[in-house]
């Protein structure tokens, strides 16, 4: 697969050649630290709260396993961000379980760290950001790294930050397919996406996990799979051995998987059609950091990033304004996110979005679920320009270090392929 199944579709650096290279050699090569909202103490408060250090472990894996060894359920876990599973990681995270236990917990390559009480749990978008320190490997020794780190931060620098696409990672590192899944589920095609999931082998994966894919997809035989699927593969598992006991319960079968995994696939798929859209209007040649009649703004919120709550439609009554604050770094313009509740830009943006819907055969009554209240989604709008802050790079021989902080929602990878522009693998 590569980036323009993904809706990556263009660069804004587009006329600066990449370092080529390759991230996450090791997960060390990619540390991310959260820029965590902290929940106040309160040393009678039902929640445990800390940072947790985690080396290598992909998100829905990590909970599941803190809740095994916790002896409670997922819903009894918090956490603000997913993080990406390739890398060494810190983020904050709340527990309703005893402060002993969470103290005491012995995982593998996962630390707690600076446990203490309060009275609310930590949700989804509890936080305002992520720091990252990121090595690129493997750059050609040839090339002139400092020159093309130089051209493509100044092409950043003129609009204030960079394109805010999806990451890779977003669709899977692995299998970018989520969005696929997501894309079934809205059809109501749930044996399709219980498949696309669980089977649909990938030449990217080991051969065990291959091999036990692709059987399935050939035979269709839930009993011989679920013997046969590795352990690492754990929900996939999930899904078979549900549909061993109950053939044809397909969505039941989705019913075992984590409800914010659910989410994650058909949120992939307004991530893919966001990402189109982005696309489109770079290659117009419009501005994604300025504003123009028709379209739709979100303001700062009170933790300094766009408030996707308020959004504020542009004419030409407040154009000149909108146009300011874009400039002073206090509204941003946006992209569809489409769901039941989502509403199209006007003027030029508000075409392309239309134009990248009506090519889907889709309606936002399809975001609507029946059966996977979990995957059902509202949308909002996004912002097309990700800020960069503390933007540093260091060149070696053959590796290029770079340091930055990113607003909650933003890619490193998105950033990072303004440089590198190499194959969707090496990400």
């Amino acid at each position: 697969m590569s980036e323009f199944e993904l809706g990556l579709e263009v660069f804004l650096a587009g006329d600066v050649e990449g370092l080529g290279g390759k991230l996450r050699t090791t997960p060390e090569d990619f540390v991310v630290d959260e820029v965590s909202i902290l929940p106040s103490q309160d040393p009678s408060g039902k929640f445990v709260i800390a940072k947790v250090w985690h080396r290598n472990w992909e998100q829905n894996r990590l909970v599941r396993r803190l809740g095994t060894n916790l002896h409670v359920g997922r819903a009894r876990i918090g956490f603000a961000g997913t993080k990406d599973g390739r890398s060494v990681a810190t983020q904050l995270m709340s527990f309703n379980a005893p402060m002993e236990d969470v103290q005491a917990l012995d995982i593998p390559d996962v630390k707690i760290l600076d446990a203490y009480r309060a009275k609310r749990m930590i949700s989804i978008g509890d936080l305002i950001g992520n720091s990252f320190q990121i090595r690129v490997a493997d750059i050609d020794a040839s090339k002139d790294a400092n020159g093309i780190c130089g051209s493509v931060k100044e092409e950043l620098d003129k609009v204030g930050g960079f394109p805010n696409f999806f990451g890779i990672q977003r669709f899977g590192s692995v299998r970018p397919i989520t969005h696929l899944i997501g894309k079934d589920l809205i059809r109501g095609d749930f044996e399709g996406a219980v498949m696309r999931y669980a089977a649909n082998p990938s030449e990217n994966e080991d051969s065990e996990a291959n091999d036990a894919r692709r059987a399935l997809q050939e035979s269709r035989d839930f009993e011989k799979a679920f013997n046969e699927f590795p352990m690492k593969l754990s929900f996939e598992r999930m899904l078979i051995g549900y549909l061993r006991d109950n053939p044809g319960n397909y969505v039941g079968a989705l019913r075992t998987l984590p409800y914010n995994l659910l989410m994650m696939f058909v949120h992939a798929y307004q991530s893919y059609l966001f990402n189109r859209t982005l696309s489109e209007r770079i290659r117009s040649g419009m501005s994604i950091s300025l504003p123009e009649v028709g379209d739709v703004i979100l303001p700062l919120s009170k933790t300094n990033v766009p408030d996707h709550d308020n959004p504020i439609l542009v004419g030409e009554d407040n154009l000149e304004k909108a146009i300011r604050n874009a400039k002073e770094g206090k509204a941003f313009v946006s992209g569809l996110l489409y769901g039941t509740d989502s509403f199209f830009a006007e003027g030029r943006m508000g075409e392309m979005e239309r134009s990248v819907i009506a090519g889907e055969n889709i309606a936002q009554e399809d975001f609507q679920i029946v059966g996977l209240r979990a995957a059902s989604s509202k949308g909002t709008r996004r912002e097309l320009l990700a800020p960069c802050k503390d933007l540093t790079i260091v060149i070696g021989e053959r590796e290029a270090r770079f340091e930055f902080t990113l607003n909650k929602g933003c890619y490193a990878t998105t950033l990072l392929r303004e440089f590198m522009k190499a194959e969707i693998m090496q990400y």
